[in-house]
């Protein structure tokens, strides 16, 4: 990671403007959320925990569900001159960790999340452009703001850009 990197971690967002890359590590079944505004060259993300606050005995972090830290993420890029209207999502992760623990037929918690955040985003109006989700593998993320690109490293795969 260099001096311009900042690390979201598990339950964090963060939003920024300009030559940054937002970095999040480890996903799992959590979703990284990654919300831009390429003209203003602004952006934001999210590694979002768990899809309901019902699920979780804390739910005074923002970043934790979907519910909260998109629309959270949306007013903080838009302090750094983000337009509303012209913002982006893409999503990163929600994958099975252990889908071989779990019941026949039981909804994976990374799908869980995955759906969560889907139906904020639509409630939103703001369009997903692109995904890298579901799967068995953790994954990585490197958002580069002021380029709009995303860089994907899957465990055991080639990068992928996004």
């Amino acid at each position: 990671m260099s001096a311009t990197d900042l690390l979201v971690r598990v339950a964090e967002l963060q939003a920024a403007r300009g030559d940054v890359v937002l970095v999040t590590l480890g996903l799992g079944s959590c979703v990284a959320i990654m919300l831009s505004d390429s003209a203003a060259r602004v952006g934001g993300l999210a590694h979002i925990l768990l899809p309901s606050k019902s699920l979780s005995r804390d739910d005074d972090n923002p970043g934790r569900f979907p519910q909260s830290a998109i629309p959270t993420l949306v007013d903080r890029m838009a302090e750094l001159g983000a337009d509303r209207r012209r913002i982006t999502a893409r999503l990163v992760g929600g994958a099975a960790m252990f889908a071989s623990l779990a019941p026949a037929g039981s909804i994976q918690m990374g799908d869980r999340n995955l759906i969560a955040a889907r139906e904020v985003l639509t409630g939103l109006a703001i369009p997903i452009i692109g995904e890298v989700v579901g799967g068995s593998q953790g994954r990585s993320v490197w958002f580069e703001v002021a380029s709009d690109r995303i860089r994907v490293q899957s465990v055991g795969k080639s990068e992928h850009l996004l």
